[in-house]
């Protein structure tokens, strides 16, 4: 009887569990995690391909991605800081697309300021 009624408990908590993560909304982790694979792109690995133009489609995809910021996080979205910070990171991303590095060694300190522009906001809402 005892293993019957902790087999149901289990049953029972994995079906909550999973009604509550199907009525949380996906897109602000996708958009961080999409967000998050492009900025590491910026600088690959030793011995992997690069190109300046492959590094600039990257900035312009990081870009299209922080347009998006504050319509993801509807609940924080219209916050004066959380919009302030978006903004901040959409202006480096803009004056790294208009400085076209040639090299993709040169793309290290913008990817150090985009990081720094996405920690500013993760310290304040994360």
């Amino acid at each position: 009887m005892l293993v019957l009624g902790l087999l149901i408990g289990l049953i029972t908590t994995v079906m909550v569990a999973r009604v509550l993560q199907a009525r949380r909304d996906p897109l602000p982790d996708s958009l961080m995690h999409v967000l998050d694979y492009q900025l590491r792109a910026l600088q690959p690995q030793p011995g992997a391909m690069c190109t300046a133009a492959q590094q600039q489609a990257r900035l312009q995809s990081l870009h299209l991605l922080a347009n998006e910021l504050e319509p993801a996080f509807p609940q924080i979205g219209e916050d004066r800081r959380f919009g302030e910070h978006a903004q901040a990171l959409r202006v480096v991303l803009e004056q790294a697309r208009r400085s076209a590095p040639s090299s993709c060694a040169a793309f290290a300190p913008i990817k150090r300021q985009i990081s720094d522009a996405c920690e500013a906001c993760h310290r304040d809402f994360r």
